[in-house]
């Protein structure tokens, strides 16, 4: 028993260990748009939130899973209104990405990840799927890289604690 808790323990290290606390350059040097379909990159984007806490929602009208979603994210939403919600778009066109968005009504701020699926930023997040909720604390630093679910408890917790 004392065997399984300590292989348990070492598994729980080592996914934890793996994830990252900052961006690559790459992912920060990646072209967005922003509404006014501006370019902007992801580094400029982050300093825009400096010294506040972001969760960032990796997502799309067409995906079923996204919108889905929403309603967590909105719950969210009233129960930490002082988050900064950033919504990172992989619409098709800058066009159905707008269109989305005030369609479902998704308050936040709004950029559509212009290189898409196999570009810089979502190759250096490992995306492999959508929704992806990640957890910036007000440092600057990734505090949770990787949720599926809006609703996940790693969320509340971490909010909780910032």
């Amino acid at each position: 028993m004392k065997k399984w808790m300590l292989l348990c323990l070492l598994i729980t290290v080592s996914v934890f260990a793996q994830q990252p606390k900052q961006f690559s350059e790459k992912a920060l040097q990646d072209v967005f748009l922003n509404t006014q379909e501006q370019e902007i990159t992801f580094s400029e984007i982050l300093n825009t939130y400096t010294g506040k806490t972001i969760i960032i929602d990796v997502w799309a009208g067409w995906c079923k899973d996204c919108v889905g979603g929403l309603p967590k994210v909105k719950k969210l939403q009233n129960k930490h209104p002082d988050i900064v919600y950033l919504f990172l778009s992989l619409d098709k066109t800058p066009k159905s990405w707008k269109n989305a968005i005030k369609v479902l009504d998704i308050k936040g701020a709004h950029y559509f990840i212009k290189s898409g699926w196999k570009g810089d930023f979502c190759s250096a997040i490992n995306l492999d799927w959508i929704p992806r909720y990640m957890v910036i604390n007000p440092a600057g630093e990734i505090a949770l890289f990787k949720a599926i679910e809006a609703d996940d408890e790693r969320i509340e917790k971490l909010l909780q604690e910032m």
